[in-house]
């Protein structure tokens, strides 16, 4: 019997594949959404996992059966669908995992225009309508027939959407190479760059291979950007950009083999929307530097802090009207781009702003790194809420939040501690103004965690 609550996480479904997600289980998401979202037309897409094709007929079947037309784009990035989405005014899914190992799968589901689901907007009703379909109570379809299948290719359409973000006029000789990990990166990236004359790009792993057979799709962890950063310096890059599995997000390196946190990313593209954008709204997630608010408050913009999550951050998006959105974890969204995320848009604006001002990539970041970081530090834990509990006690008597597991400021220096959705994990996030004192306070930190 699947075990719904296993799988539906705060932003998306996910599960390792087949025991805790099966094209049965994929049957009943697919008619689950059908139900949910109401619509009569879907667009849908997988990324490279080799279980991505079986499951997505699976949830196609679903939503034939309760009468809506499916448009299947095949292979697709994640920013691909969302753009399908938004152009078509349809609900859209997207199976993928992301960067998680290869046994697992997963579904990234949005409403006409790439809206945000989350579990406060949608994943509860259909988790529970799943459940009912599992139980053998479906609801009644949508309309009085089956619905039809027709293939779509996209890719184009997309591509110049991408492009359209960046001034092809004004564009200088720069030579970038991206690591896509296998992931879908190797399809996108390259249609993008075959766009842009003056650039000249090199791809290393660009073979679609959901097996992964050379280092995790998580550029978020140092260890899987090393082969980048030497080729940066091996072969005189002007930029490095890692791709993770489904593209949606991405992490750049400078000409000096150095990685740009996504803090930085985001002050740096803060201050670019807000030249092109005076007095904008810009939102950033609650683990980005203090260096963003800094940054937007100094360039004019008005800056809201925000939960975690995708969802969360589309929504406050179409709330606030914001033009840009940036998380640390690599996630950059974009208000004329549905206000969905898309790695080679940040890519795209970034080096534009290196072809308008001539200056190299660790120039243009120079500014906005103010402060020591820790990075994401993950602790497996067996009682999350009582190490958090733990930690609140200690730090008593300084000023916390819990917007998102729990913040803590200390004056000159503050940290995040918050549980994982997708993985048993109490993630740690620590800044200081300088090295030593961010190592001293996280040393102190990781002795509470494990006591």
């Amino acid at each position: 019997m699947a075990d719904l609550n296993a799988v539906v996480k705060a932003y998306d479904i996910r599960g390792t594949v087949p025991d805790q997600l099966d094209e049965n289980l994929a049957r009943a998401l697919g008619v689950a959404f059908a139900a949910f979202s109401g619509a009569s037309r879907v667009v849908v897409a997988h990324d490279m996992r080799p279980s991505g094709p079986g499951l997505l007929e699976a949830f196609q079947k679903g939503l034939t059966e309760m009468s809506v037309d499916v448009v299947n784009l095949g292979l697709a990035s994640t920013d691909l669908l969302y753009f399908a989405s938004g152009r078509l005014d349809v609900p859209g899914a997207m199976f993928t995992a992301s960067h998680n190992p290869a046994q697992y799968n997963g579904i990234k589901c949005c409403l006409s225009g790439a809206r945000s689901i989350g579990i406060d907007n949608g994943l509860r009703e259909m988790r529970d309508i799943a459940q009912a379909v599992l139980d053998g109570k479906p609801p009644k379809p949508n309309g009085p027939r089956e619905g039809t299948v027709t293939r779509r290719n996209m890719l184009s359409d997309f591509v110049e959407h991408v492009v359209g973000f960046i001034d092809t006029s004004s564009l200088s000789p720069l030579r970038i190479v991206a690591d896509t990990a296998n992931g879908m990166g190797g399809l996108v990236v390259p249609a993008v760059f075959d766009r842009l004359a003056p650039f000249s790009l090199e791809v290393m792993y660009g073979e679609l291979d959901g097996t992964f057979p050379n280092h995790p799709a998580d550029p978020i962890q140092p260890v899987n950007q090393r082969d980048l950063q030497a080729r940066v310096l091996s072969g005189n890059f002007d930029v490095g950009l890692a791709f993770d599995g489904d593209a949606d997000r991405v992490f750049l390196v400078d000409e000096k083999g150095r990685t740009m946190s996504g803090s930085t990313t985001t002050a740096l593209l803060a201050s670019i929307f807000l030249r092109t954008h005076p007095g904008a709204t810009i939102l950033y997630n609650l683990i980005c530097s203090r260096a963003v608010p800094e940054v937007i408050a100094e360039s004019g913009g008005t800056g809201i802090r925000t939960k975690n999550g995708h969802s969360y951050m589309k929504q406050v998006m179409a709330e606030t009207g914001a033009v840009f959105a940036g998380e640390h974890s690599g996630h950059y969204y974009f208000r004329d781009n549905y206000r969905a995320d898309s790695g080679l848009i940040a890519s795209m604006v970034i080096l534009g702003e290196m072809a308008r001002t001539g200056k190299s990539l660790s120039e243009l970041r120079a500014p906005f790194e103010r402060y020591a970081s820790s990075g994401e530090i993950n602790t497996e834990v067996d009682d999350i809420p009582a190490v958090i509990a733990r930690i609140a006690d200690r730090f008593a008597d300084r000023a916390q939040d819990r917007l998102d597991g729990l913040t803590v400021d200390c004056g000159t220096w503050w940290f995040n501690v918050r549980p994982s959705n997708t993985e048993p994990l109490l993630r740690l996030n620590l800044e200081a103004p300088t090295r030593e004192e961010c190592d001293t306070h996280v040393a102190e930190l990781l002795l509470l965690i494990t006591a």
